[in-house]
């Protein structure tokens, strides 16, 4: 099958929290403010339906700052593609195809000027789909650490939050040396950028690169 035979809609959020859910490593799509999210079809379902095989989601970046960093004098028209995945058994070049079409139509529907991704050097992502849809590599972010409790991640400021019981539960673990509570160094992550309006591009490129 070829990709171009695959289908994009946009989606509702509920539509492809599921499936981010159980595709994309971070099996969590909660809590993300999203502005726009797209479902990736394949015609081979059953019963002749359509079946889904990927999914993303759009939306502003979680922290102020960094939309204004992007572009500064109009941050809302920063959008971050804060989730994307497809299933293991789909063709060459799917992933490119299937962010080269919410791309497109990013551009013919809304006013979003710049689109800013990460790949996740943690999990072995260089980046190379972002490469192959013509996003600007800009660098990487800072190293971080994350909070591990009982084999899972937490953010590393999870047990300063004295107000909540959890907070004051992990907190009163650390202190007393829990071998299953300990902070993990993690690498950082590269930033890459797709700008769609070309004197933003050019005034921005001048500045990182």
């Amino acid at each position: 099958m070829k990709v171009s035979e695959f289908t994009i809609e946009p989606v509702v959020k509920k539509a492809v929290t599921g499936f981010i859910e159980k595709h994309h490593y971070s099996h969590y799509a909660g809590g993300i403010q999203h502005k726009q999210c797209f479902a990736l079809y394949s015609p081979d379902g059953m019963f002749g339906l359509p079946r889904m095989i990927g999914a993303a989601i759009y939306g502003q970046p979680a922290m102020p700052d960094t939309a204004k960093k992007y572009h500064p004098d109009e941050p809302l028209r920063c959008w971050e593609m804060r989730r994307l995945c497809c299933i293991d058994d789909t063709p060459t070049n799917t992933e490119s195809y299937f962010i080269g079409q919410t791309i497109k139509w990013i551009r013919q529907n809304t006013d979003v000027q710049v689109i800013i991704s990460y790949s996740d050097l943690n999990q072995g992502h260089e980046g190379t789909i972002y490469k192959a849809t013509n996003f600007v590599h800009l660098g990487e972010t800072s190293p971080s650490k994350v909070l591990m409790v009982d084999g899972k991640e937490y953010h590393p400021r999870s047990m300063n939050n004295k107000h909540r019981p959890y907070g004051r539960e992990l907190k009163r673990r650390y202190d007393n040396k829990d071998e299953n509570i300990f902070y993990v160094d993690k690498k950082p992550k590269n930033i890459f950028a797709y700008y769609l309006n070309k004197k933003l591009k050019k005034k921005m490129l001048n500045q990182y690169l």
